[in-house]
């Protein structure tokens, strides 16, 4: 059996956020159009846990955990032309993009804001403070561990 990994996902919380998840329980994670993040998606089993992020939004902070619910298959928005998220260039025998459905697990009751992440010293190498842009990312055991530890407890 495959070890659980575990990931990070970004999203702004006026498009979806953790207590949007929590109501519908379970969701496609659309829209992903960075080749890198859509790699990491590829890479997601069923079962992996993710942080969920709200990204643009002060202050930006880990809000809690989603698992993976569906692994990869095609985001169909990259064929709607009435989606933002459309691509004409996509072709539909090949599709270019990417989603995995996520479940909720729960929302943290105490968030973890970028600026305090930057200063927890097992935390200086995660992929959310060297590359912050990217939606789609992996994180480490012990960063996991980490994380867990501080936002679980109110």
């Amino acid at each position: 059996m495959t070890a659980r990994r575990y990931w990070l996902m970004k999203s702004e919380p006026a498009t979806y956020s953790i207590d949007d998840l929590r109501k519908d329980g379970t969701a496609g994670w659309d829209g992903v159009r960075n080749y890198q993040a859509r790699n990491h998606m590829r890479g997601m089993k069923k079962g992996d846990l993710a942080l969920f992020y709200h990204s643009s939004t002060s202050p930006s902070a880990i809000v809690g955990v989603a698992e993976v619910a569906r692994e990869a298959y095609p985001d169909p928005t990259q064929f709607d032309p009435k989606n933002a998220h459309y691509d004409p260039g996509s072709p539909r025998d090949k599709p270019r993009w990417l989603q995995v459905d996520v479940r909720f697990k729960q929302a943290f009751p105490k968030p973890l804001t970028l600026d305090e992440a930057r200063r927890l010293p097992a935390l200086k190498d995660m992929v959310l403070l060297k590359r912050g842009r990217l939606s789609v990312q992996p994180v480490t055991a012990a960063e996991w561990e980490c994380i867990q530890e501080r936002c679980s407890h109110a």
